[in-house]
C-alpha cells in the first residue's frame, strides 16, 4: 500500500552509522559510555510516585479525562508555579493547556497553525520537531543559523522580510538543546518586538528552564510586556522532575494559542492518566529535585574540565543537559563521533543531526546511564585522553 506523500517529507534518519556501530559494540560485549540520550537516568523522586500510587487507587482516576483542557488540579498547580517561579499571573482555565510531554505541544502547534505556504522559523542547529512537523503540516522551514560568534541566538535582522511576511510561527529553545545556551531578557524584548511586527506566533520551548547550574536563572519570555500578544510556553515534567516516562507537559500563554492547539489535540487524543497529573502537581507544589541537579553539575565539571586539559576548547554550560563541543580539524562531526565511538568506546551525537549549522560539533549529555557519582564521566575523559590522538 502507498503510504501517505507527507511522510516523505521526513529528513532520513542521520543517525543511523552511529545507531549500528553502536548496536554492534553492545553485541561484541563492549562497554560503552553513553553520552548520547538526553533522558534523564535518575528516578523520579520517591514522593512523587508515591502520590500517583494514592492517586491511582481513586476510582475517579480510572476513567476518561473529560475535563476542557486538562485536569483542573494540575493546571492550578501549574498558575501557582508560575507565579512563584516566574512572577507571571497564568489563567489556568484559559491559558493553560495540559500536554502529553512538552514535544506533544511542539508538534501539533505546527497542525494547528500552519497551512501549506506558511513559514515556521526553526533554530539551527535545533530540536528537529519544529523542522520536521511545519513540512508535515504542509509548510515551509526557515533556518535561523545560531552561530557561537552570536552566542547561539539568532539574527532576527538578517530574517528576509518577505520571509518573515509568510512567517506564521517563531520557535525558540533557551536554554538550548544541543548548544546549551542561554538568552538574555533583553533578546526576549527584541523577539516580541519582531513577532508582533510581523503578526508570528512565538513558541517558547522551556522544557530545560530549571536544569541550570551556578546560581544561573532561566527566564520566562512571557515575564516580557506584551508578551502574552504573541506567545505561547511550552514545558516539560521530564527534564526538571526525571519524568520522562510518564509523558506530561503544558503549554501556557496567549489564550488563542492554546484553544487553537486544545481544538486540534481534542481531536487527536483523550488527555493523560488523571493520577500522573495529581502526581505531577504535587511535584509543582512540593518536590525539589536539587540532588539530581548537583549531580549534573558534578559531571559538567567532570567532563568539561578533564576534556578541556587534553586540549579541548569548551565552554561550560550554565544550564541544559548538555556540553556542545566543536570536532577537531580534519574531521565532520559524524566522523569524529564514529571515531569516538570505535576507538574509545564513547558515544556522542553528531551536530548535523540538528541542522546544517551544527555541522562541527557534537553533543555529549550529562545523563549517563550507570553513573553514580561522575565515575564514568571521569572514565570517558580518561578512555578519550588515551584513545584519541587528534590536533586540538
Amino acid at each position: 500500500m502507498d503510504r501517505a506523500k507527507r511522510l516523505d517529507k521526513i529528513p532520513p534518519y542521520l543517525f543511523g552509522e552511529i545507531a549500528r556501530l553502536k548496536a554492534q559494540a553492545i553485541s561484541e560485549g563492549r562497554d560503552l559510555i553513553d553520552l548520547g540520550i538526553g533522558d534523564p537516568d535518575q528516578p523520579t523522586p520517591e514522593p512523587i510516585v508515591e502520590k500517583l500510587c494514592e492517586a491511582a487507587r481513586n476510582p475517579i482516576t480510572h476513567r476518561y479525562d473529560e475535563t476542557e483542557a486538562g485536569w483542573p488540579e494540575f493546571l492550578e498547580a501549574v498558575a501557582r508555579w508560575y507565579r512563584r517561579r516566574f512572577g507571571v499571573g497564568i489563567d489556568p482555565k484559559s491559558q493553560a493547556l495540559l500536554l502529553l510531554g512538552s514535544k506533544d505541544g511542539l508538534a501539533h502547534i505546527c497542525w494547528a497553525m500552519i497551512d501549506a505556504g506558511d513559514v515556521s522559523l526553526v533554530p539551527d542547529p535545533g530540536y528537529t520537531v519544529y523542522k520536521v512537523n511545519t513540512l508535515m503540516a504542509g509548510g515551509d522551514a526557515y533556518a535561523m543559523p545560531l552561530l557561537e560568534k552570536n552566542g547561539f541566538l539568532p539574527d532576527l535582522s538578517s530574517v528576509p522580510s518577505d520571509v518573515a511576511k509568510r512567517a506564521k510561527l517563531m520557535f525558540l529553545n533557551y536554554p538550548n538543546n544541543p548548544t546549551g545556551a542561554t538568552a538574555t531578557v533583553e533578546f526576549f524584548h527584541e523577539a516580541v518586538k519582531f513577532a508582533k511586527d510581523y503578526d508570528i506566533a512565538i513558541v517558547s520551548d522551556l522544557a530545560y528552564s530549571e536544569v541550570t547550574y551556578d546560581g544561573y536563572v532561566a527566564p520566562s519570555m512571557l515575564q516580557i510586556e506584551g508578551a502574552f500578544d504573541v506567545v505561547v510556553e511550552m514545558h516539560s515534567m521530564s527534564k526538571t522532575f526525571n519524568m520522562t516516562g510518564w509523558r506530561i507537559g503544558f503549554a501556557v500563554g496567549n489564550s488563542d494559542l492554546i484553544a487553537h492547539l486544545n481544538k486540534l489535540k481534542s481531536n487527536l487524543d483523550s488527555r493523560q492518566f488523571p493520577a500522573i497529573d495529581i502526581a505531577a502537581a504535587y511535584a509543582l507544589d512540593h518536590v525539589s529535585n536539587n540532588a539530581t541537579l548537583e549531580l549534573y553539575r558534578k559531571r559538567r565539571d567532570i567532563l568539561v574540565d578533564g576534556l578541556n586539559a587534553i586540549g579541548w576548547k569548551i565552554r561550560k554550560p550554565k544550564a541544559s543537559l548538555y556540553v556542545w563541543a566543536p570536532v577537531p580539524d580534519g574531521y565532520t562531526s559524524a566522523e569524529f563521533a564514529k571515531l569516538l565511538l570505535v576507538d574509545a568506546g564513547v558515544l556522542v551525537v553528531p551536530g548535523s543531526g540538528y541542522g546544517q549549522y551544527g555541522e562541527g560539533y557534537v553533543r555529549m549529555s550529562l545523563t549517563v546511564s550507570g553513573d553514580r557519582d561522575g565515575e564514568r564521566v571521569a572514565e570517558a575523559v580518561r578512555r578519550i585522553k588515551e584513545n584519541i590522538s587528534v590536533k586540538w
